[in-house]
């Protein structure tokens, strides 16, 4: 087959350090606008950001020639220097060290971009470590406590 063709939706999450609420709404928006900027610099289509204070959720088409430890060192580099630079609250801003990436199927995409959208009022009676230990389990992933938070 000469050609290589791929399609991969990624749905990628993780955290600010320590699960610091440091994403607030002054800088929400852009800073979705620039995880969006950094994904299509890589090839990475993005389908929907979107973040509460905490964490965040992305879906994107994984680019074929990118792996998805680079586009994860990628989005957290540029946009933990990003926000940096948005005000002195955000000085020592950083991301948790690890992350969760899940492939979702075209059947599926309509479903999990809803759950994406609707972060704000899913996390009213869920929080984070709860709903990463749940995406774990869905998917099957071996994990150990001691090494899923920081």
């Amino acid at each position: 087959m000469p050609q290589s063709l791929a399609r991969l939706h990624i749905h990628l999450v993780f955290s600010t350090k320590n699960r610091e609420p440091l994403i607030t709404d002054p800088v929400r928006d852009g800073l979705h606008r620039y995880i969006a900027s950094v994904l299509q610099n890589l090839g990475c289509a993005p389908a929907l950001i979107n973040s509460v204070e905490d964490h965040a959720h992305f879906l994107f088409d994984l680019a074929r020639t990118v792996s998805i430890s680079q586009v994860v060192e990628d989005v957290k580099k540029s946009s933990s220097k990003w926000i940096k630079t948005q005000g002195p609250e955000f000085a020592g801003f950083a991301w948790q060290a690890g992350y969760g990436a899940f492939g979702v199927s075209e059947a599926n995409m309509e479903t999990v971009l809803q759950y994406i959208a609707n972060q704000r009022e899913h996390h009213r009676t869920k929080t984070f470590q709860e709903e990463y230990r749940a995406f774990l389990v869905q998917h099957k992933l071996s994990f150990d406590e001691r090494y899923v938070w920081d």
